[in-house]
């Protein structure tokens, strides 16, 4: 049960639907803690003063009105750009975040990608939208158990990946910018600074990384000429660590030979941009993400986090907040 004495969490506003159900379950499930629910930034500001921890966007002058923030819990697997400003970054609170929750949903989004490309769907499906039967002047097929797949990134998501990726035969390379461990289903696996080296050897190359100060701009043109001509990119991390016009680049002077893209460095997308109509390039409206269960699995860490607070254990998920994950 709460008492005077016990942590005050704020849930700091605006609401969402279902940021207000997790606040009527977490008095329910977490009664060690002092739950607040401000519906303005007014009320935020006075409520965030002796506050001990927080969920949701945490401005600048929410956190000068704060004296005693030990942790914010982020609302986003990978906050967009200025969430983590300078201020938030030299402060001693811990961020966490919910990351996890999207690996077997984007992990299948990736591998319909890879299967896609494999199998030349990419050049049937305008066909099919035209009613023209013609399976003639379509690349060959990839044999996937003689493919090889870069994944740039090795977290939850791009682990997923890789075990998927295996199970079709698929040799497996990474690059990770803190795992250690390959796990069971990596052949290889490279810190960040190898990456143009391996780039020659994949068939497929997969971006999982996050935005960060290091990635932004990440896959420039430069590195789509490493790529073979006969490879494919895919991206399902963040827009902004990969160039769009210099990809477009790419594929329209056959230095790669397509692209599956769910994010982008502009979204939405412009209607009036190349690679809408570049052939061998298949789009998704940032959708990789989307299925059951995720609210449910961002209450779980938010529940479990307000519980390991109280008991002063250690928290869920926390971000390197200078490299923003």
């Amino acid at each position: 049960m709460a008492t005077p004495a016990s942590p005050k969490f704020v849930m700091l506003p605006p609401h969402s639907g279902p940021a207000r159900d997790w606040a009527a379950r977490l008095m329910r499930d977490v009664p060690e803690i002092r739950l607040f629910v401000p519906e303005d930034e007014a009320g935020a500001i006075r409520e965030i003063a002796d506050a001990d921890a927080a969920f949701g966007f945490l401005t600048p002058p929410l956190l000068a009105a704060a004296s005693r923030l030990r942790w914010l819990q982020a609302p986003f697997a990978a906050p967009p750009a200025g969430f983590y400003y300078p201020a938030l970054i030299e402060h001693e609170l811990a961020v966490t975040n919910f990351r996890e929750i999207y690996n077997d949903h984007i992990g299948a989004h990736i591998m319909a990608l890879v299967l896609a490309f494999a199998r030349g769907l990419q050049f049937y499906w305008p066909r099919q939208a035209r009613g023209e039967w013609n399976p003639k002047g379509l690349r060959p097929a990839v044999h996937l158990p003689e493919a090889t797949a870069l994944i740039v990134g090795l977290g939850g998501i791009g682990a997923e990946a890789a075990r998927l990726l295996d199970a079709f035969g698929v040799t497996v390379l990474a690059t990770d910018a803190r795992r250690t461990d390959p796990g069971p289903h990596v052949r290889e696996l490279h810190g960040p600074e190898q990456l143009d080296s391996l780039l020659p050897r994949a068939d497929f190359v997969i971006l999982t990384i996050p935005h960060t100060p290091a990635t932004e701009g990440l896959f420039d043109r430069a590195r789509f000429q490493r790529m073979k001509p006969l490879s494919y990119f895919i991206n399902i991390g963040r827009g902004m660590t990969t160039r769009l016009d210099d990809l477009a680049d790419a594929l329209a002077a056959g230095e790669i030979s397509g692209a599956g893209l769910d994010v982008f460095e502009q979204e939405p997308l412009p209607s009036d941009h190349r690679l809408w109509h570049l052939p061998g390039v298949i789009i998704t409206p940032h959708v990789a993400g989307r299925g059951p269960y995720l609210d449910e699995r961002r209450y779980e860490i938010l529940r479990d986090n307000c519980r390991q607070f109280a008991r002063g254990a250690a928290l869920r998920n926390v971000v390197d907040k200078a490299n923003w994950f």
